[in-house]
């Protein structure tokens, strides 16, 4: 069975891997132009401390923050063309064909299911932004 699989999983994966390339280049160019990185380069710090230190911690944030939306994404438009060219029933083409054939519980059940893997991947971006930039503290916001 895994062999079956891995065509549309590497379809699945270099579809994705496009748009979060795409926003981690712009990211990381944006940072590099800011007036800390050039300061942090004034004061006589290599190169490596200046992209590690300062410029991924602050690109990873933007990074991070856009990745449930990519995922989402991902699942919704992605997953419905790579079941339909690989002839495989998953819940893209389910939801589609729901939504189709005007059958709301069946539609309604798959936008359920969905939307609880984005709220899923939505608190996991939020920890994950803990944890790469420990000043965002979302427990002195209530």
């Amino acid at each position: 069975y895994l062999w079956h699989i891995t065509l549309p999983t590497i379809a699945l994966t270099i579809g994705s891997l496009v748009s979060l390339t795409f926003l981690t280049k712009n990211s990381f160019l944006d940072e590099i132009g800011k007036q800390y990185v050039i300061t942090a380069r004034a004061k006589g710090n290599n190169e490596r401390r200046v992209m590690y230190g300062h410029v991924f911690r602050n690109a990873m944030l933007i990074i991070i923050a856009g990745f449930p939306a990519t995922l989402i994404g991902i699942l919704f438009t992605g997953a419905v063309l790579v079941e339909v060219i690989f002839s495989l029933e998953g819940l893209g083409l389910l939801g589609l064909e729901a939504a189709m054939g005007r059958d709301y519980p069946v539609m309604f059940g798959t936008l359920y299911i969905f939307t609880f893997i984005g709220l899923l991947t939505g608190l996991l971006g939020d920890l994950m932004y803990m944890v790469v930039d420990p000043r965002i503290d979302f427990e002195a916001r209530g």
